[in-house]
């Protein structure tokens, strides 16, 4: 198979099933992504068993399609093993790269194997030239930026690398960046990390500005953002250097697979033939009707924080067709904007969508009390819903339609699919041979595989009496070759003298090689192994312990202030501006106290002033959050310690190898991580006394480059002209069951919402000290000096035997709870 490189350009496609996955390859996709098992971050999709990945594979390189699964997960210790004997299924089969996001199962993957191909998933939180660079040394084929990541950040890392970049085109958008949400698995026990997001940012939230209630009309989906369709910007996109156009969907039905494919196959396809195409308004209706919440280009061309969501609904729409003119008897009266015909599915919009609402399917279409047949265009038209499929009482003048179904177009979109198919026929080439007396010999070449195939024929060549063998007439004879994927595109013959084989026996030799090039094209592609592989680690016994240390993490100047006044051993600043930094570092030596300063958790291009800035206020350590931060410190070989947080996604032992190697001094797990989890890891790792763990905070859950302070509090678009109502004004989202979670923003106007209650992991602090972890930290968000000292003092006492984790907790009123999976952390 052809691997990706910046020469071409590959268009990758979902598949959940079997349909989609057909689906996908007769609509013209390059490849396709799939999950197989647990092991994916699409659970609730169908997904695929190990056991068929030799189908698969067999299937979609017969079509010359490309297979990736989606390993693009967190892994923790004890799944190790298993996750070995997944990516060993994946390589036997021959599967073409495993989409990874976790820094442990990558390193594994390169001691399995130095060339199994390995792609970066978008949950790395790459988004960054440093970042990529970060991954060099692990030979990655392929890396897919964030999606927040613009067209100008895309060329500025495309311009510094040679790594092919992947940039997601088509399908949701998460609010949150990939692989920083904590949201789902907080709340609800289903981590986004692990393939299970229960969709948090599609939940309704009031705005509550400094303490009040800010009336938002019917908008009421503050993070839910319409879907991403940048299928007008393919050319700008190519012209950046992306090189593989990603669609979102593995939970999606095969129709939308088919569409969205077909679409951004012929806008790819014209842009490469040098023609000019813009999609037509009927296009874009079709991939509306598939599934849209409204469609938007994201960030692809810069933060516009109110073009990214509607706010008024969190759902599929399908295509908006007007409003409610009047309501009649037995139909309403609409001016409609888009086709409508009979049998298509409607569903009226109130602004509620919480509620129940009317909906079902168009029964008969009106204009001017007479019956339409076929479709209406547009204008005044009555529509008849079925019988008991609305009721007509509910619906109101100025209610919004939307067509939510089209019959007619997805049997048109099955019918791609349902019978087995080649988008496209591959060329052959062939070389034949012989001499009167002898067998004619023929090479058949596949010549996008390269593979060929010798056939010999059984019988020998004949004294032609009639019409004698010619290049024209063997093009003739084997160029039929209907049924298969071929099409042959040249015959070359070496036959002196005019000599004869019977056709009965060129139909033979072409049925022969079709087989034996089939049969190659779907055997498993060959990988190299290293013989020894060990995936436990190395125990380190005898470590000599220090006494417990603790950290105190300060987000205001009063916290810094109040926790140098107290014996905690380390203070770190995690400040909204950077800025601020200098004064923190210079409070910490007026006490003595020595000081780490926090990195954003995103590293942009054009953001190295930031750290750069960090380093000039001398600080004692940098907490760096992010992959890129982390290879910039590295390249300029700073003198500073550098310690690894939480962001970096660490879930087990190889990834606490991995980051330690990379020149962090100390590293802090994931907050996937349950006790049961952290334990494991701790009792797995070599390096216990090199980690960090976080016992007292109130959990980031989203982060996101999506700002509800410019979005609702301003009437600017993006930092350049929102007036910063961050500086004077705080947010928090209301819940459902009004729980109040804070809305932060950091330097880069990136926003972070915290969980309403602080959490404790008090309760752990023995089996803590047991398995040999001496540094301990609690977060800060907005308690003030007394808040902090008493904090402080409750976690000490409890680190020195005299008071217990539980009162700590119980004190403070906290939740008892280490990491996100409340219900898994209790104790059993």
């Amino acid at each position: 198979m052809k691997n990706i490189s910046r020469n071409t350009i590959e268009l990758l496609a979902p598949a959940g099933n079997w349909d989609c996955l057909r689906a996908a390859v007769s609509n013209g996709a390059d490849a396709v992504f799939f999950g197989v098992g647990k092991y994916n971050a699409r659970v609730r999709a169908d997904n695929f068993q190990m056991e068929e990945l030799t189908d698969i594979m067999a299937y979609l390189h017969k079509y010359g399609v490309r297979g990736y699964v989606t390993f693009n997960i967190l892994v923790f210790e004890n799944e190790l093993n298993e996750a070995r004997q997944l990516v060993e299924a994946c390589m036997d089969a021959g599967v073409d790269a495993l989409i990874v996001q976790d820094m442990g199962l990558m390193k594994m993957i390169r001691e399995l194997s130095p060339d199994f191909p390995i792609h970066g998933s978008t949950q790395m939180t790459v988004t960054s030239p440093e970042a990529v660079d970060f991954l060099k040394p692990y030979d990655i084929e392929i890396i897919v930026l964030g999606r927040e990541n613009n067209l100008k950040q895309i060329r500025t890392i495309a311009d510094k690398t040679d790594t092919p970049l992947e940039v997601f085109v088509h399908g949701a958008l998460c609010v949150s960046y990939s692989g920083q949400c904590l949201t789902s698995e907080m709340w609800g026990g289903r981590s986004a990390n692990r393939g299970e997001c229960a969709q948090a940012c599609r939940l309704p939230y009031e705005l509550i500005v400094d303490g009040e209630k800010k009336e938002m009309g019917n908008i009421a989906y503050l993070l839910s953002p319409k879907d991403l369709a940048a299928i007008d910007l393919v050319p700008e996109l190519i012209e950046a250097g992306v090189s593989s156009f990603k669609i979102e969907g593995r939970l999606k039905s095969p129709e939308y697979v088919a569409n969205v494919v077909s679409k951004y196959r012929k806008a790819i396809d014209e842009y490469m033939a040098g023609r000019d195409y813009t999609p037509s308004a009927a296009e874009i209706r079709e991939l509306q009707q598939s599934f849209s919440r409204g469609f938007t280009h994201g960030f692809l061309e810069g933060t516009n924080n109110k073009q990214l969501l509607d706010g008024t609904f969190p759902k599929s729409r399908g295509v908006y067709l007007g409003t409610v003119k009047k309501v009649l008897k037995d139909a309403v009266l609409c001016d409609i904007e888009a086709p409508l015909k009979r049998g298509d599915g409607i569903v009226f919009d109130a602004g509620r969508p919480e509620k129940k609402e009317e909906g079902g399917r168009v029964y008969d279409l009106r204009q001017r009390g007479v019956k339409v047949e076929g479709e209406v265009q547009d204008g005044l038209v009555e529509i008849v819903p079925g019988r008991h499929d609305i009721n007509l009482t509910k619906v109101r003048v100025g209610d919004r339609i939307w067509k939510t179904s089209d019959q007619e177009l997805d049997r048109r979109l099955r019918k791609t699919y349902e019978t087995e198919q080649a988008f496209k026929l591959f060329p052959l080439e062939i070389t034949a041979r012989g001499e009167i007396g002898q067998p004619l010999t023929s090479v058949w070449r596949d010549v996008s595989t390269g593979n060929t195939v010798t056939v010999e024929s059984t019988e020998i060549i004949e004294e032609a009496r009639k019409r004698p063998l010619t290049e024209e007439y063997l093009l003739e004879q084997w160029g039929r070759l209907g049924g298969t994927i071929y099409e042959l595109d040249q015959v070359q013959l070496q036959l002196p003298g005019d000599g004869i084989i019977p056709v009965s026996e060129l139909n033979r030799m072409r049925r022969v090689a079709v087989e034996q090039l089939l049969i190659l094209r779907e055997k498993p592609r060959a990988y190299h192994r290293n013989l020894e592989t060990n995936v436990s680690p190395t125990k380190v016994t005898d470590t000599e312990f220090t006494s417990a240390q603790l950290y105190a993490l300060c987000r205001t100047i009063e916290q810094i202030e109040a926790a140098c006044e107290t014996d905690a051993n380390y203070v770190y600043a995690d400040f909204e501006f950077t800025t601020d930094y200098p004064e923190a570092v210079q409070i910490a030596r007026r006490y003595g106290k020595p000081i780490a300063l926090a990195t954003p958790r995103i590293h942009m291009p054009g953001e190295n002033g930031i750290l750069n800035g960090m380093i000039k206020a001398e600080p004692d350590a940098i907490l760096v959050r992010s992959l890129g931060a982390l290879e910039y410190f590295n390249q300029i070989n700073c003198p500073l310690p550098l310690f690894g947080d939480f962001s970096l996604n660490i879930a087990n032992h190889k990834a606490v190898q991995l980051f330690l190697n990379h020149g962090l001094e100390r590293v802090t797990p994931s907050y996937d991580l349950n006790i049961q989890q952290m334990i494991d890891l701790l009792g797995g790792t070599p390096d216990a006394e090199k980690m960090e763990i976080v016992i007292h905070q109130h959990l980031p859950m989203f982060h996101t480059e999506h700002c509800v302070y410019c979005t609702f509090l301003s009437e600017g678009t993006d930092f350049t002209n929102c007036g910063r109502p961050c500086e004077t004004h705080r947010v928090s989202l209301q819940d459902r069951i009004g729980m109040l979670h804070p809305v932060r923003v950091d330097i880069g106007c990136r926003n972070t919402v915290y969980n309403a209650i602080e959490q404790s992991g008090a309760e752990y602090l023995p089996q803590f000290d047991q398995l040999g972890i001496r540094h301990y930290r609690i977060e800060f968000l907005e308690e003030n000096a007394s808040k902090v000292k008493e904090v402080i003092a409750l976690y000490r006492q409890a680190l020195e035997g005299t008071r217990t984790g539980t009162s700590v907790w119980r004190t403070l009123k906290a939740t008892n709870q280490l990491g996100v999976t409340r219900g898994q952390l209790v104790k059993q």
